[in-house]
């Protein structure tokens, strides 16, 4: 331990993870002059486990983690066939976080299987011959599907059709593509233009562009078009879906970054909590102390859990998430072995949207013949399991359930004074794209270099 190092990453969470990989392979800057070399690392963890917050936990560990004391049913089999998230995220095909796979050729040590099916959440008015209710439907991805979604009204779904051409052909700098709609008007002129239904300008903005509230209407036509360009651009990279899972769970990805950092001299320690953070005449990072030991460094990377204490961190909110076991498919998603129902908070009569993630043991995340669903959202009262009713109504009858509300933490100080460096939590939302902007911009910071 009493040894320097150019950066001490505190947790072994995937964003972590992902900024010692970089940092350990990519040059750095110092005073302006790059270096040849990465980064020396040292990475800790208090857990015995790769992954921290964003961990896959096998059976024992997921007794543990939530039920200590209890024994696991024997029913659930062994320890080799469960990896279940405490995080559910799935990764888009053509995302961010997919190019520093590739940039870094962490994909190689990954496999890969696409996401069945994204549904949709959508309340329909009773009428005269009809009663109120709340039903789930495929998102359509192209032209064909929308024609046959049941999402839509005829007139409606030519309307989508021609909306939806204008979005796949729309470049931003070639206005004989943008039918008038300049990329800087308001996005709700783009919907006013093709007279899209609330319904429609719903599912579009919470399940294609995947914003988790309504202000896309207010802001620039473009960023809302890319958005959706970059869902339909992910549809048969990999496969008939935008999403993807790595087999064996989440924390492979942490997993394969960490690979990374050690294949370029990265030290890795686990068990290792830290009792004190070390700082120079300036107030600027020193070190830190573990178990009696000291290790130097000029750059602290830390997850928020590990400053909590010391006051460099501020909560903006609580996230709900339950973990569930079931014997059957989610009913009404065509039996998928895997998927995600994106629940829009208008449709539901809340703030805040709430999403659900399917898998089962084709992904190697659980026993054969069972199923996980794992529901999250913002946490909007005292009794955050009472919010997500309509969800458990969807998935239907479970085995087992796991209850997690976490606080969703960013750095006190975001412009990152004396060479510490801390990553937000995750949020609710069901993909990583939020969360490698924040890995890309600390990396950015830190190195001064794109």
């Amino acid at each position: 331990m009493n040894t320097e190092y150019d950066v001490i990453v505190l947790g072994t969470g995937l964003k972590e993870c992902m900024l010692a990989g970089l940092l350990a392979k990519f040059p750095k800057k110092t005073e302006g002059e790059t270096q040849k070399e990465g980064a020396k690392i040292l990475q800790l963890d208090r857990n015995g486990y790769y992954g921290s917050d964003s961990a896959s936990l096998n059976l024992t560990n997921l007794w543990k983690h939530f039920r200590p004391g209890q024994e696991v049913p024997k029913q659930y089999g062994e320890n080799r066939d469960w990896n279940v998230d405490l995080i559910p995220k799935y990764i888009m095909a053509n995302g961010s976080l997919v190019k520093l796979l590739l940039k870094t050729n962490v994909s190689q040590y990954l496999e890969w299987k696409a996401v069945d099916g994204t549904f949709v959440y959508q309340f329909h008015k009773g009428g005269v011959f009809s009663k109120a209710k709340g039903e789930i439907h495929k998102v359509p991805a192209t032209a064909s599907e929308a024609l046959s979604s049941d999402l839509m009204g005829l007139l409606e779904k030519n309307r989508f059709r021609k909306f939806l051409s204008f979005i796949q052909d729309y470049e931003a700098d070639k206005p004989k593509t943008q039918n008038g709609l300049a990329p800087n008007c308001l996005f709700k002129e783009v919907v006013k233009k093709y007279g899209l239904e609330s319904n429609t300008v719903d599912f579009v903005g919470h399940a294609v562009a995947l914003y988790t509230n309504d202000d896309f209407l207010e802001k620039q036509a473009l960023t809302t078009i890319e958005k959706m360009q970059l869902y339909f651009n992910s549809f048969g990279r990999y496969g008939n879906s935008p999403f993807i899972y790595p087999v064996w769970g989440l924390s492979g990805l942490a997993e394969g970054f960490s690979r990374l950092c050690a294949l370029y001299g990265g030290t890795y320690m686990l068990n290792r909590d830290v009792e004190e953070i070390l700082y120079d005449e300036n107030g600027n990072f020193k070190g830190i102390k573990s178990q009696g030991e000291e290790a130097y460094g000029k750059i602290l990377i830390t997850e928020p859990s590990y400053v909590q204490k010391f006051g460099k961190v501020k909560s903006i909110g609580k996230v709900f998430r339950r973990i569930c076991l079931l014997d059957h498919p989610i009913p009404k998603t065509n039996n998928v072995d895997s998927c995600q129902i994106i629940l829009p908070q208008k449709q539901i009569n809340r703030k805040n949207d709430i999403f659900i993630a399917e898998l089962n043991s084709s992904h190697c995340v659980c026993k054969k013949g069972i199923y996980l669903a794992i529901i999250s959202t913002n946490v909007e009262t005292s009794d955050p399991a009472s919010e997500i009713k309509i969800a458990m109504d969807i998935i239907g009858p479970t085995l087992e359930t796991f209850d997690k509300v976490s606080d969703i933490y960013v750095p006190v100080d975001s412009t990152f004074k004396g060479n510490i460096y801390i990553t937000s939590s995750f949020d609710p939302q069901s993909h990583f794209e939020n969360d490698t902007d924040n890995v890309i911009e600390i990396y950015e910071k830190i190195t001064g270099a794109k």
